[in-house]
């Protein structure tokens, strides 16, 4: 694997983007083409109306299927990574900063694991000191990544 750090450690989930959401969005746009269609020309009757919203809520129904999938995994993820590094915070925090493990949010525990060993409880302190929960902000001032090759 190559060298990981801030540039490219975010993974694209290239079925998903690609082909899940296009699929999904396609169908939902045909479905709502087609009833306004049919609906305009006045070639429906009541009960293919009835028939034909329901296509359109279960192709909608889809595709938030899909985005939930989604966020689910990496609220699950998350979490992992919240337990993880906060048994390495017991390890390499000092006795000061493990009293504060529990003021970190989940943004800072997130953003932190790529920050090496050696640096971490510098960092952390800084984090904590300064209130940063921005994720983007605390990875970028990670200066020995740490790389995480087991993402969702």
């Amino acid at each position: 694997m190559s060298e990981q750090n801030y540039s490219n450690h975010a993974k694209l989930v290239k079925p998903f983007v690609f082909f899940v959401v296009p699929v999904l969005v396609l169908n939902l746009t045909w479905t709502i083409h087609s009833l306004v269609r049919f609906i305009v020309h006045n070639t429906i009757t009541p009960s293919q109306i009835s028939r034909m919203i329901l296509e359109v809520l279960v192709s909608a129904a889809l595709l938030v299927l899909a985005f939930l999938a989604r966020t689910f995994a990496l609220g699950v993820q998350d979490r992992v990574i919240r337990l993880e590094e906060r048994l390495r915070y017991e390890r390499l925090l000092s006795e000061d900063l493990k009293a504060r493990i529990g003021e970190f949010t989940i943004n800072q525990i997130v953003s932190l694991r790529f920050a090496s060993d050696a640096e971490l409880p510098a960092l952390a302190r800084k984090v904590l000191d300064e209130k940063l929960n921005d994720r983007k902000t605390i990875k970028r001032m990670v200066q020995n990544w740490r790389p995480d090759y087991q993402r969702v």
